[in-house]
C-alpha cells in the first residue's frame, strides 16, 4: 500500500483515531500513540523489520529530549522540596499589603516563580492554598485567582524543561533550548502582557467590591504568608523530607540555578547533560547522604517517567507516519486544495486558533497530530519548522490551563473550593484567546514567524 492516496488515507485515520482517543481521555497517552501507528504500518504491509527501524528513527529525534526532561523535572522538584522558592512566594503576598490591584498583580508574579519546574500540579498547589485565604478575605472571586495563575503558569510554559517545547521539539527534531532563545522575546512580552491583564482583572474586581458597599483593607498578609510558610513545613515533614538548611546551601541552590540558566542561554551545553549535572550537584548540596537522595530521586521519578513515556511513544507515533511517507502524502494533499495565497500563512493561522483548538483537542493531540501535518504543509510554501513549532506554541500554550482535557485544572478546580469549570472557562476562554492571538500577531508583525 504504497499509493499517495492509500498513505494519506491510512495517515489520517492513524491521527483521527489518536486524537480521538486522547481526547476521550479514558487512557494513557502512551497508549494510542504507540498501538495505533503500529496497526497503521501493519496494515500498510511493513513488517517487524521495518516498524523497528521506524521507531528507531523517531527514537533518535526524541531522546535528547526524554533525558532532559527526567532531570528537570527532578532538579526543580528538589528546589521546590527544600523551600527555596518559598522566601519569594511569602514576600510576595506581604508586598500586596490587602490591596486588591496589588493582590491580583501580585498573584501573577507569584504564578511565574511557581511555575519555573514546569509542573502545572505544583504550580496549583503553592499557590492556590496560600492565596485563597487572601482573596477570601478581599471578596476577590477565586475565578480570578484561578484564571491568574493559570495564564502565569502559561507563560511559564514556554521554558525548554515544559511540556510544549518538548513535544514540539520531538516534532521538528530540535533541541527545546533552541526552540526557547527564539521565544524569548515573545516570553518577556507575555510576561509584562499577563501582569497587565492581571492588573485590569483587580481593577475590575475592585469596582465590583465597591459597588457592593465591601471593605477591602484590613487584611492580615503578615499571617497569610506565615499560614503558607506553615503548610509547606506541614508537608515536608508529613513527606519525611531529611536536607541541609542554612544560608550556605541556599546560596549553592541558588548559584546552581543561574549557571545552569546561563549555559542554556548561551547554548555552552546541550539540555540533557546540563539537567543532569545540575540534579546531582543539588542532591549533593540538598541531601546529606545516599538514602535522602534516593528517597528525593523516588519523589520525583513519577512525574519524570510519566513525560518521558509520552514523548517515548511519540517516537512510534512519529517514526511511522514520518518514515512511511504518510506526513509527507497528508501535507500534499492539503497543499493541493489550499489557495496559493492562504499556504505561507498556514502556520500563523492555526497559530491565532491554538486556544479553541486546545478545547476541542488535547496537548499531546495538538503537538503531536497538528502540529506534524501544518510543519509539513508550510514547508511546501517555503515556512521552516521552526517558524510552524514558534507560531503553533505561542498560539496553544497560552491556553495549558483552560482546556478540560488539564488534569492539573481539575485539581486546581478542587483547591479553589470545588469551582464550577464551566464557570471557570466563561470567564477564562476568552481572556487566554485574545492574549494568544495578540502575541501571535505581534510574533508575526516582528518578523519572529516568517
Amino acid at each position: 500500500m504504497d499509493s499517495p492516496f492509500a498513505l494519506t488515507l491510512v495517515g489520517l485515520l492513524i491521527i483521527g483515531t489518536t486524537v480521538g482517543i486522547l481526547i476521550r481521555g479514558r487512557t494513557s497517552p502512551i497508549v494510542p500513540m504507540t498501538l495505533v501507528p503500529l496497526v497503521g504500518a501493519l496494515v500498510t504491509g511493513h513488517g517487524p523489520g521495518d516498524i523497528g527501524d521506524f521507531f528507531a528513527e523517531g527514537l533518535d529525534s526524541v531522546m535528547n529530549v526524554v533525558v532532559m526532561f527526567i532531570f528537570a523535572i527532578i532538579f526543580f522538584g528538589i528546589l521546590q522540596d527544600v523551600g527555596l522558592f518559598t522566601p519569594v512566594i511569602k514576600a510576595l503576598i506581604r508586598a500586596t499589603r490587602g490591596n486588591v490591584v496589588a493582590v491580583t498583580t501580585g498573584t501573577a508574579a507569584i504564578g511565574i516563580v511557581a511555575h519555573l519546574d514546569g509542573s502545572g500540579s505544583t504550580t496549583f498547589l503553592l499557590t492556590i492554598p496560600a492565596l485563597l485565604p487572601l482573596y477570601r478575605a478581599l471578596g476577590i472571586s477565586r475565578y480570578i485567582l484561578i484564571t491568574i495563575v493559570a495564564l502565569a503558569a502559561s507563560v511559564m510554559n514556554m521554558v525548554p524543561w515544559a511540556g510544549p517545547l518538548g513535544r514540539a521539539g520531538a516534532v521538528i527534531a530540535q533541541e527545546p533550548s533552541d526552540i526557547w532563545l527564539r521565544l524569548l522575546p515573545i516570553q518577556g512580552v507575555a510576561v509584562v502582557l499577563v501582569l497587565v491583564v492581571a492588573a485590569g482583572l483587580g481593577l475590575q474586581q475592585r469596582r465590583r467590591i465597591a459597588a457592593r458597599g465591601a471593605a477591602t483593607g484590613d487584611v492580615d498578609v503578615e499571617a497569610i504568608a506565615a499560614d503558607f510558610q506553615a503548610q509547606q513545613d506541614e508537608e515536608r515533614r508529613e513527606e519525611g523530607y531529611s536536607y541541609r538548611t542554612g544560608t550556605g546551601w541556599t546560596v549553592a541552590n541558588v548559584a546552581v540555578v543561574l549557571v545552569a540558566l546561563v549555559i542554556l542561554l548561551a547554548g555552552v551545553l546541550p539540555p540533557a547533560p546540563t539537567f543532569l549535572i545540575a540534579t546531582t550537584l543539588a542532591l549533593l548540596i540538598n541531601f546529606p547522604d545516599s538514602h535522602s537522595q534516593s528517597k528525593a530521586l523516588r519523589r520525583h521519578a513519577p512525574n519524570a517517567l510519566s513525560m518521558a513515556g509520552i514523548i517515548i511513544a511519540a517516537a512510534m507515533f512519529l517514526g511511522v507516519l514520518n518514515e512511511t511517507g504518510m506526513l509527507e502524502q497528508i501535507a500534499l494533499s492539503l497543499v493541493s486544495v489550499l489557495p496559493a495565497a492562504v499556504g505561507p500563512y498556514l502556520h500563523v493561522i492555526v497559530g491565532l486558533l491554538g486556544v479553541p483548538l486546545d478545547l476541542l483537542t488535547s496537548t499531546d493531540a495538538y503537538y503531536f497530530s497538528v502540529l506534524p501535518i501544518v510543519q509539513e504543509t508550510a514547508a511546501s510554501f517555503g515556512v521552516s519548522g521552526m517558524s510552524t513549532a514558534l507560531a503553533l506554541i505561542i498560539g496553544n500554550v497560552i491556553g495549558t490551563f483552560v482546556s478540560p482535557f488539564s488534569p492539573a485544572l481539575w485539581l486546581a478546580l478542587g483547591l479553589a473550593g470545588g469551582a464550577n469549570m464551566g464557570r471557570y472557562i466563561k470567564l477564562a476562554f476568552p481572556i487566554a484567546w485574545a492574549f494568544s492571538a495578540a502575541l501571535v500577531l505581534v510574533a508575526f508583525a516582528f518578523g519572529m514567524l516568517g
